[in-house]
């Protein structure tokens, strides 16, 4: 495959990032702009990748890990790219540096009503868990 996954850069990579995260998930919540989410993740650790294709921004992944679990955010591919195995590569490389980490368990939240996205990651060996997921916004 001629596209690379490699370390998110802030200098080279920020707009195109930004472009293509708001283009996927929308991003309706003021917590959830990606430029403020790109400040808090690059200001605690590196698990942020990016894949380039020529130089193009064609998918994104973020990892965190806290020394117990880890955790799979913003997985971002252009509909017109998707079906050729770039999600599940992208995956894979996040899930390898968590292992390289110590990480044994990793956990993702999707909407319920993302069918398309649940398929993916139960392809790629995540089972649906029965947990209620619970959150506060912190203002």
């Amino acid at each position: 495959m001629p596209d690379t996954i490699i370390t998110y850069d802030d200098a080279r990579h920020r707009e195109r990032v930004m472009a293509l995260w708001r283009e996927i998930f929308g991003y309706p919540a003021a917590y959830n702009d990606p430029a403020f989410a790109i400040d808090r993740k690059i200001a605690v650790d590196d698990l942020f990748w990016v894949a380039e294709d020529g130089g193009e921004i064609i998918g994104t992944i973020m990892a965190g890990y806290d020394g117990h679990r880890g955790w799979i955010y913003s997985l971002a591919v252009p509909p017109d790219r998707r079906g050729r195995g770039l999600g599940s590569r992208l995956l894979d490389h996040a899930l390898a540096a968590l292992k390289g980490r110590g990480c044994v368990k990793v956990n993702l939240q999707i909407l319920e009503s993302n069918e398309a996205v649940r398929r993916f990651y139960e392809a790629n060996g995540f089972t649906v868990e029965p947990r209620l997921s619970m959150g506060k916004v912190l203002k």
